[in-house]
């Protein structure tokens, strides 16, 4: 734990000497707010009405899962630029532990996602998110739906690791920590009701990981748009949510350290 904080404590002075780097974190996810918001506000139809404002709750629970697990693009770059430059050779020298260099950096990682729910929740409510709109709900509730969606990306951030060690480039580990996000966060129910799919279809987004923090979300926010599926992951979305992430993490993190040390060896 304590190389891992190291590690940690390196990454995030590289960010503070990167701005650009946070920077151009925030603007994407507030770019999805307004766009999502505005464009397709009044076009959705969630349950029996379209209204825009029912939308536009509807909406914010799947941005914050968006953009939580899109970090993990970024995470998987950062390894692969480390691997190259010969950076994790240097630390393969110190008397450390191996996995904290992965742990260091994911959990920098983590606290740059933070900061930027943090941005685009502020966003959310200017553009008019209002927490408790369709259930009520309290503060208590809201926090631990933002602690779904920061336990969520750190165990994505963890496949982007993986991926950061499998390539050769940072490039690569970009384009492959995009791929595999588009069909993940598009094929639930972050943006449209999956009730509105086909069977098949459904079934895929209902169990979906990424659709369960998306309902947890929804269900401690208050916000419209809980689903009426029978499926587990849709009953339980707390509960689901909080075992995908687990699952996720342990195997991940068990593969990417064994990716670590033979990459390195």
């Amino acid at each position: 734990m304590s190389d891992s904080l190291v590690v940690t404590k390196r990454n995030l002075i590289r960010m503070t000497r990167i701005p650009e780097m946070v920077i151009f974190g925030l603007i994407q996810p507030v770019m999805f707010v307004i766009l999502f918001t505005y464009v397709f506000g009044g076009s959705m139809k969630i349950g029996n009405t379209t209204d825009p404002e029912v939308y536009k709750n509807f909406l914010m629970a799947g941005i914050f899962a968006q953009t939580v697990t899109f970090a993990t693009a970024g995470a998987g770059a950062g390894i692969a630029d480390d691997m190259h430059k010969g950076l994790i050779d240097r630390f393969r020298s110190l008397p450390m532990a191996r996995g904290a260099v992965l742990t260091g950096r994911t959990l920098a990682d983590l606290v740059q996602t933070a900061l930027t729910l943090l941005v685009l929740a502020v966003v959310a409510l200017i553009v008019g998110w209002r927490p408790g709109f369709a259930e009520p709900t309290n503060f208590a509730r809201i926090m631990a739906g933002f602690g779904l969606l920061l336990l969520l990306g750190y165990a994505f951030t963890w496949i982007g690791a993986l991926i950061g060690l499998s390539v050769r480039t940072p490039e690569a580990a970009t384009s492959g920590g995009l791929i595999w996000l588009f069909p993940v966060t598009f094929i639930s129910n972050a943006f449209v009701d999956s009730s509105q799919m086909t069977p098949w279809l459904q079934k895929v987004a209902d169990w979906n990981p990424f659709s369960a923090t998306v309902q947890a979300c929804r269900v401690l926010f208050g916000d419209p748009g809980v689903s009426q599926s029978q499926a587990w992951p849709m009953q339980h979305p707390v509960w689901a949510s909080l075992i995908y992430s687990v699952l996720i993490i342990v195997l991940f993190r068990t593969l990417a350290v064994r990716k670590y040390r033979s990459a390195t060896a």
